[in-house]
């Protein structure tokens, strides 16, 4: 028989980031001429979020926010090394990376020897390379996977009617955010992630990703308000929780599942203007994990968490539904609540 740990965290830029960058999406957001010209005025923002924006533009909130989401993450690497895992697995998403325009599969399991990256390359979302650990430009990220244990659980998975894709190879990119800021903040203190990876895609953004594409320079164009097919339904990423759960609690190995992703986001949030997210649905969903009343996040309609910018969220509840299958409960949890940084964030370890 098989042991299992469960993790939760966040892979937004904000862990690894500098304090002076991390409010950056939102200057961009009140810069942009879309946004309307009132709530660019701070008096009109709710006021949790005039109060972290204060005096200096956010940068003090800036060195709390990330103090706390630096020690969740502490934490979590200690229980993972206690655990000692064979390997672990990811729930993450894809933001035109891997999955473009030729393909966008509902669920897609990677099989590879080893994943790599050069994390630093391109900007991240706050439109910087700058980090925390002063690491170049040209900088390689490698990390070792497990294809038997990949492969089984896409066999497996098969088995049980989930179609799902999988890929022995990365497309047209390396190895997606998701997964390799998953690790890096895993290994905030570069000690080294001695644990073998199985990335897990999740489409997340499915009806958003319209929008998504129409941002690029030389993406498909969408009219206003046009969406694109959704991604997998909460109920659908449950079972696919469940089934996985089954599947290694079944096998020879000691397995960490983890779902990675904040939850309600700004940059998602259009009954906002994009201007801050929705924390009181963020505060909601928390409550819900707190009491481990995972069968909640299960019976979400796709279409509320559309509507509160918490797409990303599917990852998480395809954790919930691994911890419901095993009996798992939270054993800690963290909620970073902000207004300003995109989204709140939260940590948590399930055993």
């Amino acid at each position: 028989m098989g042991e299992i740990i469960g993790l939760g965290l966040s892979h937004g830029p904000f862990i690894g980031y500098v304090e002076e960058d991390m409010a950056n999406m939102c200057k961009r957001v009140l810069a942009s001429p879309k946004t309307p010209p009132e709530l660019k005025d701070p008096k009109n923002w709710p006021a949790a979020m005039r109060q972290e924006w204060g005096d200096d533009e956010a940068l003090s909130s800036a060195y709390k926010h990330r103090a706390q989401l630096v020690e969740g993450v502490r934490k979590l690497r200690a229980e993972l090394d206690a655990f000692n895992p064979d390997f672990v697995l990811i729930w993450g998403d894809d933001q035109y990376e891997n999955f473009q325009e030729d393909m966008v599969p509902a669920f897609c399991v990677y099989i590879e020897e080893e994943y790599e990256v050069k994390p630093w390359s391109r900007s991240s979302g706050l439109g910087t390379t700058t980090n925390v650990w002063n690491e170049p430009a040209d900088t390689v990220m490698r990390v070792k996977g497990n294809t038997p244990g990949a492969k089984l659980l896409a066999q497996s998975l098969l088995d049980r009617d989930f179609d799902i894709a999988y890929a022995f190879k990365q497309s047209h990119s390396d190895m997606s955010h998701a997964f390799w800021r998953t690790v890096s903040y895993l290994d905030y203190d570069r000690k080294g992630f001695p644990y073998p990876i199985i990335p897990f895609h999740v489409n997340c953004y499915g009806r958003g990703m319209a929008r998504m594409l129409s941002r690029l320079e030389n993406g498909p164009r969408f009219e206003e308000g046009e969406t694109t097919p959704s991604g997998p339904s909460p109920r659908r990423c449950f079972q696919l929780g469940q089934a996985t759960a089954q599947i290694f609690r079944d096998s020879p190995w000691r397995v960490a599942l983890i779902g990675s992703s904040s939850w309600p986001h700004a940059s998602l949030s259009a009954n906002n203007h994009f201007v801050w997210p929705n924390v009181e649905e963020d505060k909601a969903r928390f409550a819900e994990l707190k009491a481990g009343d995972y069968e909640a996040w299960r019976d979400i309609p796709l279409s509320q968490l559309e509507h509160a910018g918490q797409h990303e969220m599917l990852n998480w509840v395809c954790l919930a539904g691994a911890m419901n299958e095993l009996g798992l409960k939270p054993d800690f949890l963290d909620f970073a609540e902000s207004w300003v940084f995109n989204s709140s964030k939260a940590v948590g370890v399930f055993k």
